[in-house]
C-alpha cells in the first residue's frame, strides 16, 4: 500500500474509525508484523531524504581547490614547457598523493560522523498483533498504531485515535509558541493549517504532556516535514569552535608564510637563483607550511574520539560536547538511575498506623485499598510475558502487589480507567479514576508533604478516622533518613466524576491511605567516580525530586558531600532572590524536592560565577535546563525522545560513572589533538627556518620544490594521525579544568612551536654547513635527511606533555611506531633506490654521512626532554597542563 499523497488535506475531516478501515487496522490490536513487513517493502523505510552527498570523484577533486595548490600546478606546468620534463612529473605526483591523503581523511571523518548519527535514530512505540514493541522509527509504516507519552518525538504523521491531557509542541514545524492542546473528533473544515489540526500529530513534533494513541497515516518523505525536507537544497556542515578558532588561526598563518615564501623569493634572485626555481621553491614551501588540512583532521579525531566513548556508554551527539569537556567545573546530576543502579524495590510499607515488609494478605481494610491504589494508579505496561515496565517506581509497586495476587489487568477489568491528572512536577501527584459499579473512586499518589496538604482523615481498621498528619510525616522523615524514597497514598470516592475534572478537584479531600519506602541501591562505581570529579577540581551535585533527608543519605553514602553540608530544597529556592540563589549555589552539592524550572535557575546561577556546568536530564521538562547547561547530558534508558534532542550527550547505561569517564576521554581527545597542532606546526616551523636562514648564513638553496612537497607528504600524514590514538596522559584527571576559552596554543605551546622549530632548522643547516664545506656533493641530500628525520624524532619527544618518553615506554603507541617506520623507509628509499634518486634529485649518502644524519636529530629529543624536565620541576610552562 503506498503512502497518499492527498490525505495529509483530509485526514483531520474524516473519523478516527474511518481512519482505522481504510488501513484496515483493528484498534485493539494494530496491523498483523507480516502485513507491516509488507508495507514497509512497498512504502520504504520512514525516513527524511538526506542531503546529496557529494560523489567521491567531487570530493577528490576539491582537494585541488586551493589557490596554493593551483599555482604549484601552474608552475609544474610551465617546468615541463621549459624542458624540465621530469620536475613536472615529480611535482605533480606528489600533489596527487597529497590530495589522496586529504581525501582518504575526509572520507573517514564522514563515515565516522555517520556512524555516530545512525546511534541516535528515534525509537518509537508500536502496537502490532496486540503487543506493544520498541522499533526504530524507521521502521514504521501507514496503519501502525503509535502510542505517545510525555517526552516522545512524534515519529510519523498521525491521525490522533485516543489521547488524556494530550498536548504537544509544535513549535519546529508550525512557529507555535506553546504546546496545542490535542483531541480526536473529526473537524469539518478541509482547508485549516497545520497548526489548527488538534486531531493530528505531525512528524518531528514533541509530545509535551499526557499520552494518547495515534494511527500513521504518511511516513518518510510523505509527512509535512518530509515536504519542507525536499526544498532544501544542501545541508551546511558546521564547524565546531575548535574548527573555527583553526581556520581563522590558518588564514593569518597563510598571510605571514606568504610574506616569507615572497621574501625568500627576492633573496633568492637577487643571489642570482633560477627565477623559475625560486618561484617553484618558494610555492612548495606555502604549501607544505600552510596547515589547510588542520580542521579536517580536528574533525577526524573529533569524530573517531567521539566513537570510542561509545564504547564507555557515553554518545556526544555534537562534536563540540567532545572537545568541551575538559572544561567542566560541575556536574549536576540526577540520583535515580544516574547515581543509583535504578532497582527500585518497596522495602516498608506504613498504613492503619503500623509498619510492615510486606502487604498482610488478609483482606484488612487499609492494607487492602493501599494495595488497591499501588496497583491502580500505576501506568507500568506488561509486557508478553506477564512482567510490569516502564518506570522503575511503579514497576516496584506492581511486583509488591503481585505478591498477594493482584493482577492489574484484572483489577482494570473490574475497576476501568476512566479519566487521570498524569503526574507533573510542580504538583508531585498522580490521579487516577476509575468505575467502581455505580460510583467512582479516585487514587492519588505522591509527594507525603505535597498530599498529605490535601488529606482530610485517614483509612484505619474500624474505617475513616481523623488524620494525624504529624505521625504520618515523622513516619515518612524517619523512612527518608535512612535512604528510602517515600510515595503517600490517597483517595477520595465520588457519586459521578465532575464536569471538570481538574487536578484541584480531584486531588482535594482525599483520605490518607498509607506509605511506601522504596530503596534503589547506590551504583557502586559511583563513589569511585565522585572521588574521580574532586581530584580533577570537578564538583558533583545531585539534583532530585526526592525528599531532602533521602537525597542527604544517598550523598553521604556517595560522598557526594558529608554531614556539615546543607540541602537547599525547592521551596528555599522559591524564596530566594536571584542574588541569594547565586550567592548560595557553590556551597550547596544537593538539591531536593527540584522542579524542572528551578534546574535552569541553579545553571544560570553556577555559570554567573563563570563555572561550567553539565546537566542530566531525562523528562520533557527538563529540556530547557539541558539547553541551558554548557553540556546538556540525556538518559539513553529512561530518558524522553524530548530531553535527547536537546542534549549534547547521550548517556547510554545512564550511569554518573560514564560521564566522569566521558571527562576522562574528552581531556584526553583535547590532548591529543594539541599534540598533534603541535607536531605539525613545530614541523612547519623547522621548514620554514631552514629556507629562510640559508641564504643569510651564506648557504646555497637546502632543498628543492620536489624535495620540499615529499617532507610534507611523509611527515604530515600518518605520524600526525598516530599522536591522535596516543593514550591519556598520566594524571590526566589530577589536574583542573580548562578554562573553555583558553587558546589552543596556551600553556607553552605556541613558545615550543617557535623554538623546537629554530632547533629543527638550525640543525638542518648545521648539517648542511658540515657536508658543504667538506666538499660533499650529497649536501643536499642531508639537509633533506636531517629534516625529516628531525621530524620523526619531533613526533616521538611529544607524545607526553610533561612526562619522560621513557617513562611512558617507547613502544607504547604503536600506531606511531609503525608510521614513523614506515616514513623512514620511505626515506631511505627516497636516498637509495635509483628511480627515487632520479625523481627527488639525490644521492646515495656515504657510511659516515648516513651515521651522521641517523644521529643529529636526536638532538630534539634531549632538547624537548629538557623543556619536560623544566616544565615538571616548575622553572618554565608553570601552569602547563
Amino acid at each position: 500500500m503506498k503512502n497518499s499523497s492527498n490525505p495529509s488535506q483530509s485526514w483531520h475531516t474524516q473519523s478516527a474509525t474511518a481512519c482505522c478501515e481504510y488501513y484496515k487496522t483493528p484498534t485493539e490490536t494494530g496491523i498483523t508484523t507480516g502485513e507491516a513487513a509488507s508495507r514497509l517493502q512497498s512504502q520504504g523505510p520512514n525516513a527524511l531524504p538526506k542531503p546529496k552527498r557529494r560523489p567521491l570523484w567531487r570530493q577528490f577533486l576539491d582537494q585541488f581547490n586551493d589557490f596554493m595548490v593551483i599555482v604549484l600546478l601552474v608552475a609544474a606546468l610551465i617546468s615541463g614547457l621549459i624542458g624540465e620534463l621530469f620536475d613536472t612529473i615529480a611535482i605533480v605526483t606528489i600533489v596527487i598523493l597529497n590530495a589522496v591523503i586529504g581525501f582518504v581523511q575526509e572520507y573517514r571523518a564522514e563515515r565516522a560522523l555517520e556512524a555516530l548519527q545512525h546511534m541516535i535514530s528515534p525509537v518509537a512505540r508500536v502496537m502490532r498483533e496486540g503487543k506493544t514493541l520498541a522499533l526504530s522509527a524507521e521502521k514504521l509504516v501507514t496503519g501502525d498504531l503509535v502510542l505517545l507519552e510525555a517526552g516522545d518525538m512524534v515519529p510519523a504523521d498521525l491521525r490522533l485515535i485516543s489521547g488524556i491531557d494530550l498536548r504537544l509542541d509544535e513549535a519546529a514545524l508550525t512557529g507555535e509558541s506553546v504546546p496545542v492542546e490535542k483531541q480526536t473528533t473529526a473537524l469539518t473544515e478541509t482547508d485549516l493549517p497545520l497548526a489548527d489540526r488538534s486531531n493530528m500529530a505531525y512528524k518531528g513534533t514533541l509530545v509535551s504532556n499526557g499520552r494518547g494513541t495515534g494511527l500513521v497515516i504518511a511516513t518518510g518523505i510523505d509527512t509535512e516535514l518530509g515536504q519542507i525536507a525536499t526544498l532544501l537544497k544542501r545541508a551546511k556542515k558546521a564547524k565546531t569552535p575548535l574548527q573555527q578558532r583553526l581556520s581563522l588561526f590558518g588564514q593569518r598563518l597563510g598571510i605571514l608564510v606568504v610574506a616569507i615564501c615572497v621574501l625568500i623569493f627576492l633573496v633568492g634572485i637577487l643571489r642570482g637563483e633560477q627565477i623559475l626555481l625560486m618561484f617553484l621553491t618558494a610555492v612548495s614551501l606555502a604549501v607544505a607550511a600552510i596547515p589547510e588540512a588542520l580542521p579536517a583532521v580536528v574533525t577526524i579525531a573529533l569524530a573517531l574520539g567521539a566513537r570510542r566513548m561509545v564504547l564507555n556508554h557515553a554518545l556526544a551527539k555534537r562534536l563540540p560536547a567532545v572537545e568541551t569537556l575538559g572544561s567542566v567545573t560541575y556536574i549536576c546530576s540526577d540520583k535515580t538511575g544516574t547515581l543509583t543502579q535504578n532497582r527500585m524495590r518497596v522495602r516498608l510499607l506504613f498504613a492503619d498506623g503500623k509498619l510492615n515488609q510486606n502487604l498482610p494478605v488478609e483482606d484488612a481494610s487499609p492494607w487492602r485499598q493501599l494495595a488497591l491504589a499501588m496497583t491502580l494508579n500505576c501506568d507500568a505496561a506488561i509486557d508478553e510475558r506477564g512482567n510490569p515496565t516502564g518506570d522503575p517506581t511503579e514497576v516496584a509497586l506492581l511486583r509488591t502487589t503481585a505478591k498477594i495476587g493482584l493482577s492489574r489487568e484484572k483489577l482494570e477489568q473490574k475497576f476501568p480507567r476512566i479519566d487521570e491528572i498524569p503526574f507533573d512536577a510542580q504538583r508531585k501527584c498522580m490521579t487516577t479514576c476509575h468505575l467502581d459499579q455505580d460510583r467512582v473512586l479516585c487514587f492519588t499518589k505522591g509527594a507525603p508533604e505535597k498530599l498529605l496538604s490535601q488529606c482530610h482523615k485517614q483509612l484505619g481498621s474500624s474505617g475513616t478516622e481523623p488524620l494525624n498528619r504529624s505521625v504520618i510525616l515523622e513516619q515518612a522523615e524517619t523512612m527518608a533518613l535512612d535512604g528510602y524514597r517515600v510515595l503517600a497514598f490517597a483517595f477520595r470516592i465520588w457519586a459521578e466524576l465532575p464536569e471538570d475534572p481538574t487536578a484541584e478537584k480531584l486531588e482535594s479531600g482525599l483520605t490518607f491511605l498509607g506509605l511506601a519506602a522504596l530503596f534503589d541501591p547506590p551504583r557502586p562505581e559511583v563513589k569511585q567516580a565522585v572521588d574521580q570529579c574532586r581530584t580533577a577540581g570537578i564538583i558533583p551535585v545531585m539534583i532530585t525530586g526526592d525528599h531532602p533527608i533521602t537525597a542527604r543519605a544517598i550523598a553521604r553514602q556517595l560522598m557526594i558531600t558529608d554531614n556539615s553540608d546543607g540541602v537547599l530544597t525547592g521551596d528555599d529556592i522559591e524564596r530566594m532572590t536571584e542574588q541569594q540563589l547565586i550567592a548560595a549555589v557553590n556551597k550547596v552539592q544537593i538539591y531536593a524536592r527540584m522542579t524542572p524550572e528551578q534546574k535552569i535557575n541553579i545553571v544560570r546561577a553556577l555559570q554567573h560565577h563563570g563555572e561550567f556546568v553539565a546537566m542530566t536530564g531525562d523528562g520533557v521538562n527538563d529540556a530547557p535546563a539541558l539547553k541551558r547547561a554548557n553540556i546538556g547530558i540525556a538518559m539513553g534508558i529512561k530518558g524522553t525522545d524530548v530531553a535527547r534532542e536537546a542534549s549534547d550527550m547521550v548517556l547510554l547505561d545512564d550511569n554518573f560513572a560514564s560521564i566522569v569517564q566521558a571527562v576522562r576521554d574528552g581531556r584526553r581527545i583535547y590532548d591529543n589533538i594539541r599534540k598533534f597542532i603541535k607536531y605539525t606546526m613545530t614541523s612547519n616551523s623547522g621548514e620554514i627556518w631552514t629556507l629562510f636562514l640559508a641564504p643569510f648564513l651564506g648557504l646555497p638553496l637546502p632543498l628543492l620544490p620536489i624535495q620540499i612537497l615529499w617532507i610534507n607528504l611523509v611527515t604530515d600524514g600518518l605520524p600526525g594521525l598516530a599522536l591522535a590514538m596516543e593514550r591519556e596522559e598520566r594524571g590526566i584527571m589530577h589536574r583542573a579544568p580548562r578554562p573553555p576559552h583558553q587558546s589552543i596554543f596556551a600553556h607553552g605551546m605556541w613558545q615550543h612551536m617557535l623554538w623546537i622549530g629554530l632547533l629543527i632548522g638550525g640543525l638542518s643547516l648545521y648539517a648542511q654547513s658540515w657536508a658543504y664545506h667538506r666538499g660533499s656533493e650529497n649536501w643536499q641530500t642531508v639537509v633533506f635527511t636531517v629534516l625529516t628525520l628531525s621530524q620523526m624524532v619531533h613526533a616521538l619527544a611529544i607524545r607526553s606533555t610533561r612526562d619522560s618518553l621513557f617513562s611512558i615506554g617507547i613502544f607504547s603507541n604503536g600506531y606511531l611506531i609503525g608510521a614513523i617506520t614506515l616514513t623512514f623507509l620511505m626515506q631511505m628509499g627516497a636516498i637509495y633506490l635509483d628511480w627515487m634518486q632520479f625523481v627527488l634529485k639525490t644521492t646515495a649518502l656515504t657510511q659516515e654521512e648516513l651515521i651522521f644524519c641517523l644521529t643529529l636529530p636526536w638532538v630534539v629529543l634531549l632538547a624537548v626532554e629538557a623543556e619536560k624536565w623544566l616544565a615538571r620541576h616548575g622553572w618554565i610552562y608553570r601552569q602547563a597542563d
